[in-house]
């Protein structure tokens, strides 16, 4: 998918150089010892983004003190400034106010530091909700996947009208949060009509997981179909236990990469976060990461202070930008996988081939659908995990039956069920697109559509390669079109060829996302017609290829 910016200074300077982001703001507010006056009053203590408004003069502080050291990014003061955790202040109608305030003041700054030699960039931070989407718990997630992208559309739609640069996700502790920001945000993008690189960051803990299990191969295949710029890591830990995982995406990702850890890990002292990690060995972890892992983006998170990002700066070369600041390039392309919440799966298996178990499906298991009709989510999750256990590397899932007309809410039930508790990619089995939907809005990973075809010309297979291109979903595509079930190699290979037009050429899918299955007809009919169909499709599938 071409991407129309309309700001892409960002992407051009990261074609040149690496670049590095400010430290930490709450940190650095803490510092000054604000009081309940300096937020506006008791009712608003300790929300340090409504200090833009009651007291813009403290983030202003912090905003020079890390333009004075030469970071090239300064970050917005809005972390959480959505609607749900602004709520808490009873400050959420007036989320637009404060986003945009805070990107005015960030620019203003930027501006007044750039120069022709080093421009400086403003990045809105949007950091979580406070939501789970992923997790089984009625609390934190009884928010649908829309809701939430509304929520970070509001958001986003304050920092464009400030003037950002980019749009950061960060802190992210759930997939399909980040997933729903991403939606969210490119409908702001819609609604305003500026287009704006993003930048995507999770945050991992000590074992190398997200909150909700979420390991770095799976984050990475989830996100990098979903047209973001970046992909990174952030805040949780030091740079010593993001050095695995971040190995792995310098090796890994296509996208350039960004690092932007904790002054360590944090100590409780006194009832207070202390992070011990001085500026010198956090300086010296960061410059081995670009030239060891070939990272793009650096800066600091929590604990960091200017001290910490001079360090950094003088190390990297300083505002000059020399030669040793230069990007380093990133793998062309990376491997096909699916994921579920927790873990990728290669599409290609060594050895092949990719096994789908098909016992959670509705028309081929009896046991599957009476489980089904009695909504026994606990028994369909004990089919699901002996499937994996018994050797598939995805699950198949259908919930179309004959005695209910509810399939759509069956299909998110039991994907919910499903994606939080079995830890293989699912395939959504079903003709009907709006099923679909509903499934990729609910899984947190990466899925296989099954599937889509032309038989009634291209109105569905629009809506499916529009969905997975949207959701970062691969799909499986029969050689069927308007006169039927394509019977030669080349009657296959001319639809196979369609449906590859359509999926990269229009939506811009990659290829990789594509799995022909080129079909066969029955061989024992005794129909001299279908004598040759086996011939037919062995070689239909060497001409796809």
């Amino acid at each position: 998918m071409d991407i129309r910016y309309t700001n892409r200074r960002y992407l051009d300077a990261l074609q040149e150089r690496v670049l590095i982001f400010d430290g930490a703001m709450g940190t650095n507010l803490q510092a000054q010892h604000l009081s309940a006056t300096h937020f506006g009053g008791e009712q608003f203590n300790g929300c340090n983004d409504y200090l833009v408004i009651s007291f813009p003069q403290a983030v202003e502080k912090v905003h020079r003190a890390f333009l004075e050291v030469g970071v090239d990014v300064l970050e917005t003061n809005t972390f959480r400034s959505n609607r749900i955790t602004l709520a808490e202040y009873g400050l959420q109608g007036r989320v637009i106010e404060i986003n945009r305030t805070a990107a005015a003041l960030a620019r203003r700054l930027a501006d007044e530091y750039s120069t022709a030699d080093h421009p400086r960039f403003v990045a809105g931070s949007i950091g979580p909700s406070g939501k789970l989407p992923s997790a089984d718990d009625p609390e934190l997630s009884n928010i649908t996947f829309d809701e939430l992208a509304d929520v970070f559309r509001e958001q986003a739609t304050g920092l464009i009208q400030g003037g950002v640069d980019l749009m950061l996700i960060e802190t992210s502790q759930d997939i399909l949060e980040v997933r729903a920001a991403i939606a969210g945000i490119r409908q702001a993008f819609e609604q305003t009509d500026v287009y704006l690189p993003i930048q995507a960051q999770v945050t991992l803990d000590t074992t190398g997981r997200m909150l909700l299990g979420t390991d770095i191969a799976a984050a990475l295949t989830i996100l990098e179909g979903l047209h973001i710029d970046v992909i990174g890591l952030n805040c949780s830990t030091g740079p010593e236990h993001m050095r695995q995982p971040i190995q792995y995406l310098g090796e890994n990702a296509a996208l350039p990469v960004s690092c932007i850890p904790n002054a360590g890990l944090p100590l409780n002292v006194d009832g207070e976060a202390v992070y011990p990690l001085e500026a010198e060995p956090f300086s010296q972890a960061l410059v081995e990461f670009v030239e060891k892992y070939h990272i793009s983006v650096v800066g600091g998170c929590c604990g960091t202070t200017p001290a910490h990002l001079k360090l950094l700066v003088d190390a990297l070369g300083g505002p000059s930008l020399n030669a040793r600041r230069r990007r380093a390039p990133r793998p062309l392309a990376s491997q096909p996988r699916l994921a579920s919440s927790a873990r990728a799966v290669a599409m290609r298996q060594q050895p092949p081939p990719l096994l789908i178990g098909e016992r959670c499906n509705a028309q081929g298991s009896r046991k599957f659908k009476r489980l089904l009709l009695a909504e026994d989510y606990d028994a369909i999750q004990e089919i699901a995990r002996e499937q994996v256990e018994g050797g598939a590397h995805a699950l198949d899932i259908s919930t179309a039956v004959t005695e209910r007309s509810d399939e759509l809410h069956l299909m998110r039930q039991v994907v919910k069920k499903l994606a939080s508790g079995v830890e293989a990619p699912l395939v959504i089995d079903t003709t009907e697109p709006e099923v679909m939907e509903a499934a990729l809005k609910t899984a947190p990973g990466r899925c296989l559509l099954n599937s889509t075809h032309l038989e009634g010309g291209r109105a569905k297979a629009e809506r499916v390669f529009d969905l997975a291109r949207r959701h970062n979903a691969a799909v499986l595509c029969l050689t069927i079109d308007e006169k039927g079930m394509a019977k030669t190699a080349q009657e296959k290979l001319g639809v196979a060829r369609r449906l590859y037009d359509m999926a990269v050429g229009e939506f811009g899918l990659r290829p990789e996302a594509l799995v022909f299955d080129t079909l066969t007809f029955t061989l024992a009919t005794g129909d001299p017609e279908f004598a040759n169909s086996a011939i037919e499709t062995l070689e239909g599938i060497r001409l796809i290829k």
